[in-house]
């Protein structure tokens, strides 16, 4: 009895680092299409799992002023929506700057990483007056532009440069004179945290020993140490997401004619142009994919917790891990690299892997090293060491690529 009690511990241990490593898992989906595929070190990523936890927070509000009745079932349309947000400013992020640096990863990673200080720094101090500013610029620039390129084939780039100037000041101009306005200049999100509840249905548990009847529970000890096992249905829910999501990517690049073009255009781009696909059109749409999956994690965030601006910082440098461990462009690997650090670091940061240890005169030193990385910040430091140590021998990762994606 005594050992299924240890097994019981050592299972409900397993899936809390599990549950960690399906939310890892989903955050780095979107990141291995991106940079696994495409090539792109894109350090924005997590701003983008950022709208979609922003766009979560939104819709509950909606959802909330329409009535008690439907608030609960908010979930249902954030999910969509979040995929949908985060898919789109990924696209305008590719079609404004990632496409004119491709093949050049020192300037896409200033680049996105200027992107993502941008885009933090938008949510901070985000509000109408401010949106109507950008709007007001948007519409001067691009219509100027248009219109020039109307007038002339090629304008010369310092009417392009006046042009930019002239469009900047009016915009600022407008955005000082919104700014008057008490109802236009009120912050939308601010630099604090905000809360997203979770539906009642996700706040509570669920354990194996519900499936037997009460009377058996209550005179069964087998049955009552089985009940010690308690899952938050809420973490079940996002591991349950996690499976969803990949397979629906593994369904999408492998079962479909877009993802059949993307992985051409992976393989060999220069062949893939001149057999009629388009090649601008598969980048534009891996982003979008990308990004969208960025917004499906930021959504799974927001039933852990608040969310706050700096919510994508913390789980950038844990998915590029997944990303270079698991093996460049694998989904496999992802998965599997996901899970082993989830569950590392859940152990080593509760302390419970120094439980497991026996306290023997042989064991003593490790039990030591244990139980000095036995907090969150230093388990991500013995994690980052082990990462280390295993890329000095697989550099390639747990699954590295093969053929002549490779050799190009």
């Amino acid at each position: 009895m005594e050992a299924f009690r240890a097994t019981i511990s050592l299972i409900d241990v397993l899936f809390d680092g599990l549950s960690i490593g399906a939310v890892l898992l989903i955050v780095a989906l979107g990141l291995a299409i991106v940079f696994g595929l495409m090539g792109v070190i894109n350090l924005a990523h997590g701003e983008l799992m950022m709208f979609g936890a922003y766009t979560t927070y939104v819709v509950q509000n909606v959802f909330n002023s329409l009535g008690d009745g439907i608030s609960g079932f908010y979930i249902w349309a954030a999910l969509p929506l979040a995929f949908i947000v985060a898919a789109l400013v990924g696209l305008v992020l590719e079609r404004g700057v990632i496409r004119f640096l491709y093949g050049r990863p020192l300037e896409t990673l200033l680049a996105t990483w200027g992107v993502s200080l941008i885009l933090r720094q938008f949510v901070r101090s985000a509000n109408w007056a401010m949106v109507l500013a950008i709007a007001a610029f948007c519409l001067l620039f691009l219509g100027g532009r248009w219109l020039l390129n109307r007038t002339r084939r090629q304008p010369p780039p310092i009417a392009t440069l006046l042009l930019l100037v002239l469009s900047a000041g009016i915009g600022l101009a407008l955005g000082a004179l919104f700014n008057r306005q008490s109802v236009l200049s009120k912050l939308w999100f601010g630099p604090r945290n905000v809360d997203v509840t979770a539906p009642s249905w996700l706040q509570g548990s669920w354990s194996p020993a519900s499936l037997f009847s009460e009377e058996f529970r209550t005179t069964n000890e087998w049955a009552q140490t089985l009940g010690l096992l308690d899952f938050p249905t809420a973490r079940l829910f996002i591991v349950g997401l996690t499976i969803v999501c990949i397979v629906g990517v593994y369904w999408f690049l492998q079962g479909s004619a877009w993802g059949l073009r993307i992985r051409s255009v992976t393989q060999n781009r220069n062949m893939s142009a001149c057999l009629g696909i388009p090649t601008e059109r598969v980048d534009a749409l891996t982003f979008a994919l990308g990004s969208g999956l960025a917004g499906i994690a930021g959504f799974a965030v927001t039933l852990l917790g608040s969310v706050g601006p700096n919510l994508g910082g913390n789980y950038i440098v844990d998915a590029f891990m997944v990303v270079v461990v698991g093996g460049v462009g694998k989904l496999v690997g992802s998965i599997v690299a996901a899970l082993l650090i989830g569950i590392v670091s859940y152990l080593v940061g509760s302390g419970t892997l120094g439980l497991l240890l026996p306290s023997t005169e042989i064991f003593q030193p490790a039990l030591e090293i244990v139980n000095f990385f036995a907090t969150s910040s230093m388990a991500k430091v013995l994690v980052f060491a082990l990462i280390i140590a295993f890329l000095q021998i697989k550099p390639a990762g747990l699954f590295p690529q093969k053929g002549r994606s490779v050799e190009a």
